[in-house]
């Protein structure tokens, strides 16, 4: 007996994998810089921060970068160690990365979930598949 829901949600599981693929497709964070900035005397660990710290913390340093930029320093304005744009660059690839384990969580969400509702006969006709496949290799 073929149960629609089952073929649905089994559609549903399939796009849930296209979406993870392309999100695990995406690059890791690789920063420019060490990662350790001083803004305004306080010290941060951009690997630690969370995306509100660190849409704060580009919020403050696009300030300077645009003061920087009408004074004509912006090549020459380095914050512990590195232009100023550099960290930009990190703290942006930083809440891209945090967004893409966002999303994956999400679809790991959205597929146990599937996954529960799947009627017992297409999970041990699924089952039943992978082992086949398994004894095949």
């Amino acid at each position: 007996m073929v149960n629609n829901n089952d073929n649905k949600i089994l559609e549903l599981k399939k796009q849930i994998e296209e979406k993870r693929a392309k999100v695990d497709k995406s690059k890791k964070f690789t920063p420019i810089t060490n990662c350790s900035i001083e803004l305004d005397g306080i010290r941060h660990n951009i690997q630690v921060l969370g995306k509100e710290q660190i849409i704060q913390m580009m919020i403050n340093l696009n300030t300077y970068i645009l003061s920087a930029k009408d004074l004509g320093l912006l090549d020459e304005y380095v914050i512990t160690g590195y232009n100023a744009v550099d960290w930009m660059t990190d703290l942006r690839a930083k809440l891209e990365f945090l967004n893409r384990k966002d999303e994956e969580n999400k679809l790991k969400a959205m597929e146990a979930k599937l996954d529960k509702l799947l009627s017992n006969d297409k999970k041990i006709e699924l089952e039943i598949g992978e082992i086949e496949s398994l004894l095949k290799e």
